[in-house]
């Protein structure tokens, strides 16, 4: 399912009636302290370690005490604050049965699979304690199908026969260029099967062929294209590291790959920041050669094209394509050897490299301290753990964090990751207060544009005097999934908004609106917006589902979009953002939104609540696509207090329709509120076809105040 999102996005505030009134007196500012109050603050930062302990054989060393560790912060010794011994389950759990149709692999050239990120941990977030975090990590793009095929056969095993109750998985790909998180950690086996058999084999188009190079000599041939795929796909598993570096718990990333040979020296770089970045993760590389145990011919297989020349006779071309082979796995011994894990080489069951990752965490400490360092500057904080002084044991524990930091401090990349990891919690933050509508109106027969609004109080919004000028910036994230996960489309919105006096006055008792829109087609929906106020970073979240539905289908009863409850018109050029600045694109928005019209757009009133005196502006489209001519249509707003009507509109006559096949029939409503007393109110919108004996309702609370 394909969802274009409008490119026109347009900010509003509800300040337009009190601009033009005199500002008020701002209050006298009050010295700190003169009340007598005395504020003290203060803040703490635990730190949390995962310690594997193993004697010379390779056992587990139980029984030490927390007395048995030292521990130190960029040298400074710390007191270890709690202290406790984990002990994972070895043994696995009941096997999934497969049938002969859900053992073999989906060869689909069109999967459709998810698409996700790894989740962060939230404060006092226990879900992964006692669990053992293992991440699948498929390169695709230098994987040959053969060794694609014997790699997710491997996983597959593992998860049917080979995983134990403490193990939760994630499955990560690289393919066309990005790496994508298809699975977060989970231990529902089924879900991941069903993902390993619906990952396409073979559908990366990116990967090379070594065909022809003996590995002799550089020249120019696709030796220097080699060096900077090796970059890709070492910078690659540093991107996933970083992933999964959102997490404290200790992670085993299991690489199935065909090799990865360096090209002399020109890799090393990558190599090291790739290290090193796993290592600040607690990331430990679990390298697993898929080509398994190679019987190599002396001058190649039918994969490779013959290297021609003298080196066919004299065992040049024999020897260079071993040391190509070693060099390759070399590397792979390299990446697990640097980072806590070990590479699996010239094994056919290629399932027992995940099975080593998983035995070697089958027991750890966890060491917990506040570190003494209370400056929030986002500085890497190097930990050195080392046993007392008598014993003995090699100590596998996260060589360092990343001090948290103050928003302030905040770099353009620390505010988007800030942004993108709280779009991803499952919890929302509450900061800010958000109230936000979606609406649907149809375009077409088969797409309706939906409009978004949001809306924040600007008392929880802060005022910083930029160039002499008040202004309040918005950054604004969200998504809109579909019924089964997938992101259809997705919103990221930075407003700056300048505010006059007499504006920044009035914003302590006014909202500001913001709003977008989306195209979709007709389904269920499940959207999440996040809005942040980017001088103190305070984010506020809402999440809701809604409905798009197919009007097409609707036959007993009028097909209606959403109504709209107002109180506000707004010319657009009075609007205090506008991304639509110039006139293609303002003359986009004109044509589609149809709360846009000559100019001035029709702003919602999400929490529903009016002022007595307030004219009520309500705006809805019936559609008649199914008929020649449109019918004429009667409609009228209703208000209902209990079982007594209150108040009810003149009948409003609807003859003529817009030009277009559905039929489109506009029906706008504006009445004035003055003689109806205060109090909840059910409003209702009634639409009847006299000719066609067929009607239509719409009804919601609405709240008026005094």
């Amino acid at each position: 399912m394909k969802a274009r999102r409008l490119l026109t996005t347009c900010l509003v505030c509800a300040l337009t009636a009190g601009a033009q009134q005199a500002p008020t007196q701002p209050p006298q500012n009050v010295p700190p302290g003169a009340d007598g109050a005395v504020t003290f603050k203060t803040s703490t930062q635990l730190v949390i370690e995962t310690v594997s302990v193993k004697d010379k054989s390779g056992k587990p060393v139980e029984g030490l005490t927390a007395k048995d560790f030292i521990v130190t912060e960029d040298g400074v010794a710390q007191t270890i604050a709690f202290f406790e011994y984990q002990k994972l389950p070895e043994a696995p759990a009941a096997p999934i049965i497969s049938t002969a149709k859900d053992a073999e692999i989906v060869v689909n050239p069109f999967p459709k699979l998810p698409k996700t990120q790894i989740a962060p941990e939230t404060p006092g977030d226990v879900r992964y304690r006692d669990r053992r975090l293992l991440a699948l990590y498929f390169d695709l793009t230098a994987m040959p199908i053969p060794d694609q095929l014997r790699a997710l056969e491997a996983a597959q095993k593992f998860v049917r026969t080979q995983m134990t109750p403490a193990d939760l998985m994630a499955i990560m790909t690289f393919s066309s260029g990005a790496v994508q998180v298809l699975q977060d950690f989970t231990e529902d086996r089924g879900r991941l099967l069903s993902i390993i058999e619906t990952l396409a084999v073979g559908e990366d188009e990116n990967a090379i062929d070594d065909s022809a190079d003996t590995g002799a000599a550089f020249g120019q041939n696709d030796a220097e294209f080699n060096i900077f795929f090796t970059d890709r796909q070492l910078a690659a598993l540093q991107t996933a590291a970083t992933m999964l570096g959102k997490l404290n718990e200790k992670k085993s990333l299991i690489y199935f790959a065909s090799g990865l040979r360096l090209n002399g020296s020109n890799n090393q770089a990558q190599l090291h920041a790739t290290i090193n970045s796993a290592i600040r993760a607690g990331v430990s590389f679990w390298p697993i050669d898929a080509r398994g145990l190679t019987a190599q011919a002396p001058l190649g297989d039918a994969s490779r094209g013959s290297p021609g020349g003298l080196a066919m006779y004299n065992g040049a071309s024999a020897m260079s394509a071993l040391t190509n082979l070693q060099r390759s796995q070399d590397t792979l011994w390299t990446l697990g050897a640097d980072t806590g894990g070990k590479a699996l080489l010239d094994v056919n069951d290629l399932s027992l490299g995940i099975v080593n990752a998983q035995r070697a965490f089958s027991s750890y400490y966890i060491i917990g301290y506040y570190t003494g360092n209370a400056n929030l500057d986002g500085k890497f904080r190097r930990i050195k753990i080392s046993l007392r002084e008598g014993l003995a044991g090699d100590l596998d524990y996260r060589q360092g964090y990343y001090a948290g930091k103050d928003f302030k401090k905040f770099t353009t990349a620390d505010k988007e990751r800030q942004l993108e990891d709280a779009l991803m919690l499952g919890d929302p933050i509450t900061e800010l207060t958000i109230a936000m509508e979606v609406g649907y109106f149809q375009l077409n027969r088969a797409e309706y544009f939906a409009p978004v609004v949001v809306k924040i109080p600007g008392s929880e919004l802060a005022l910083a005097k930029r160039g002499g000028a008040e202004r309040t910036v918005l950054d604004f994230i969200g998504e809109i999934k579909d019924e089964f996960g997938s992101t259809v489309s997705n919103v990221r919105d930075k407003v700056d908004v300048k505010l006059t006096d007499a504006t920044a006055a009035e914003l302590a008792k006014r909202p500001i609106e913001y709003d977008t829109g989306f195209t979709l087609l007709p389904g269920k929906y499940v959207i999440k917006m996040l809005a942040r106020d980017a001088e103190t970073g305070r984010i506020g979240t809402y999440q809701g589902g809604f409905t798009i539905p197919n009007l097409n289908k609707e036959e007993k009863r009028i097909p209606i979009s959403s109504v709209v409850l107002s109180s506000q018109r707004v010319d657009l050029r009075d609007a205090l953002f506008n991304a639509a600045k110039d006139k293609d694109k303002a003359q986009l928005q004109q044509s589609v939104n149809p709360l846009v019209q000559d100019g001035v757009k029709l702003i919602p009133s999400v929490t529903r609540v009016f002022t007595s005196g307030q004219d009520m502006y309500v705006y809805l489209q019936a559609y008649q696509q199914a008929v020649e001519t449109a019918h004429p249509l009667i409609a009228f707003v209703s208000f209902y207090r209990g079982q007594m009507k209150a108040f009810e509109t003149p009948p409003l006559q609807v003859t003529e329709s817009l030009n277009n096949r559905l039929k489109t029939m506009p029906l706008k409503f504006s009445f004035s509120m003055q003689k109806l007393p205060p109090g909840e109110y059910l409003c209702q919108v009634t639409v009847i076809d006299p000719s066609g004996e067929k009607a239509a309702f719409w009804q919601a609370p609405v709240m008026l105040v005094q």
